[in-house]
């Protein structure tokens, strides 16, 4: 299950089990319960604080569970949103957010990592991409809001209709992520990004956030229904 470290005034969050290396951080609804609950537990803090959220290994998050979601057909819909509501989370933090993209963010894990405020990708492996179109999937209302509002109108373009994989460096150019940093050193840098921003948790913080980012909550707060959500045919 996911799990917090502290380190000073910055929350860890770990996408993945303790100790465990291999872990492809899908989206279970349990898991998603979990993360929550880390969620509830940094927000009750008091003073400045951050928030830090990586893995280990070979992902960061491979997105969606689709052995229980295509054991689960009938729940798509509830379970869809659930996921929005991790996206929707993070844009209103009441603190400021770090992704430190260890490994591979792919779907709904690369909308996870653009939800933070601020990302810090592993330079030498690992790549961001959205590869829904290769699978036959369509996007929900909710996560074309959440692209659309975060992304270039182009990079979206690219990543949503090709599936193209960014490596660090084109991500980097694309401001899919803010920077890159070595593997040894992705945690350290992205902890000090946060660092230094955790004096900003002050009540206005999510304020301005719920502004900043209207028009992509707007978007994850429709319900999912199968009149806006209608899979490929054949």
């Amino acid at each position: 299950m996911p799990y917090l470290e502290r380190q000073g005034d910055v929350f860890v969050l770990y996408l993945g089990n303790e100790g465990q290396t291999d872990s492809e951080n899908r989206f279970h609804p349990d898991w998603i319960d979990q993360v929550h609950g880390l969620f509830d537990e940094v927000e009750a803090s008091e003073g400045p604080a951050a928030l830090v959220t990586t893995a280990t290994g070979k992902f960061f998050s491979n997105g969606l569970d689709t052995d229980w979601l295509f054991g689960n057909l009938g729940e798509i819909h509830g379970y869809l949103d659930k996921v929005h509501s991790l996206y929707t989370r993070l844009l209103a933090f009441p603190m400021p957010t770090v992704a430190a993209i260890n490994g591979h963010a792919f779907g709904a894990g690369a909308m996870l990592a653009t939800s933070h405020d601020f990302r810090v990708m592993r330079a030498d492996r690992g790549f961001w991409s959205l590869p829904e179109v290769h699978l036959g999937m369509p996007f929900t209302v909710g996560m074309n809001a959440l692209l659309t509002n975060r992304l270039s109108n182009q990079v979206c373009v690219q990543a949503m209709t090709t599936g193209h994989r960014y490596p660090a460096d084109q991500a980097v150019a694309a401001a899919i992520v803010d920077q890159a940093a070595e593997a040894d050193a992705l945690l350290d840098t992205a902890v000090g990004y946060a660092a230094a921003l955790a004096g900003n948790r002050k009540p206005n913080l999510p304020v301005i956030k719920r502004a900043l980012h209207a028009d992509a909550l707007a978007g994850l707060a429709v319900p999912t229904t199968k009149e806006n959500l209608a899979f490929a045919a054949g």
